[in-house]
């Protein structure tokens, strides 16, 4: 099962809003086909693994292993147990089973009336965790939120600026930031404030660290934010999130809602299939998810700088489940459950 997680992992930033999964056939104590599901849209593990087999006759007598149980209804491919079924596989041995109401324990019990062995339940823990993000969006019915944010050692988020001042006041080092760029390649959404986009004019790209954009998400009640910003590039789709209009223009998409409160927002992103979004700030966007109880994960970054004065960063009241030192930066890791 763990190289099923290991093959399923492979999957991260191509297959959302699909869950990774990765499947391992065995015959004999020896693997003999093994597959992930690779890309929305495109064959899944199961069928992968099995294709990936030789000699078919031997699966009469094999294992299959799977990080998430079977699909059993027709979406972009067709069931898997109908093709597990097919070649007789006679067990099937299950890490968890699948949050979607569309799956949820149809597969198990496709197999089971087929006469299959069925055994779920296998490194469950580990399992739900590489798809966390795809079980909170079925089970909470919204995004999996994941708040990031860089303070100084005194606990400051931002010196305050004045109108003339549009330089950014880094606070992490560059090496920091191209992490900062790969964990937004792992996201389908990256939120941010007005202030943030008018005072930093963040294209919030992963360019350092390469991969497909993700979708940005402004916050702009009132529509103050200027055109000729980097948000408003084409480099990657953006929905701005306003109280004035919905309207539609290559790239970029207003979206009119009565208040822009975090259930409006989560709501609409849920409409949309986004699975995850990373709230990057600024400090008053990051404390509504935070009042609001509506976040799973925080990465702080403490750079080692003062400004002792300004903008204080946004407070978690929680012990970190881990603390890594990255060059002079400490990053520290929060989950809300």
């Amino acid at each position: 099962m763990q190289r099923c997680i290991d093959l399923a992992l492979k999957g991260l930033r191509d297959v959302a809003p699909n869950p990774m999964v990765g499947c391992v056939i065995v015959h004999k104590d020896v693997i003999i086909g093994e597959g992930f599901h690779e890309e929305f849209g495109k064959a899944h593990a199961e069928v992968n693994a099995i294709n990936r087999v030789e000699d078919k006759e031997k699966l009469k007598k094999s294992k299959l292993y799977v990080s998430l149980e079977p699909c059993a209804h027709t979406g972009k491919t067709k069931p898997c147990v109908d093709l597990i079924i097919k070649h007789d596989i006679s067990e099937v041995i299950i890490g968890i089973k699948d949050p979607n109401p569309k799956v949820s324990g149809k597969g198990i019990e496709k197999l089971k009336k087929a006469g299959v062995k069925v055994t779920v339940g296998v490194l469950e823990d580990i399992c739900l965790e590489v798809n966390r993000r795809f079980f909170t969006f079925h089970q909470k019915q919204r995004p999996f939120v994941i708040l990031k944010w860089a303070q100084t050692i005194d606990g400051y988020l931002d010196k305050v600026r004045n109108d003339k001042e549009q330089k950014v006041n880094w606070i992490s080092a560059p090496e920091t930031q191209t992490i900062v760029h790969k964990w937004r390649s792992e996201e389908q959404s990256i939120l941010v404030g007005r202030n943030t986009i008018i005072n930093d004019n963040p294209s919030l790209t992963v360019r350092e660290y390469g991969g497909k954009n993700p979708t940005r998400i402004v916050i702009d009640s009132q529509l103050q934010i200027s055109g000729s910003l980097k948000i408003y590039s084409e480099e990657a789709p953006t929905l701005v999130f306003n109280r004035l209009k919905n309207e539609k223009t290559n790239n970029i998409e207003y979206i009119k809602i009565d208040e822009t409160s975090t259930k409006n927002i989560l709501d609409e992103l849920y409409r949309r299939q986004i699975q995850s979004v990373f709230v990057e700030g600024g400090s008053r966007t990051i404390q509504y998810f935070i009042i609001d109880n509506v976040w799973d994960e925080a990465r702080v970054i403490v750079g080692n700088k003062k400004f002792h004065e300004g903008y204080k960063a946004p407070v978690l009241n929680r012990i970190p489940v881990n603390s890594l030192p990255f060059g002079k930066d400490m990053i520290h890791f929060f989950k809300r459950r």
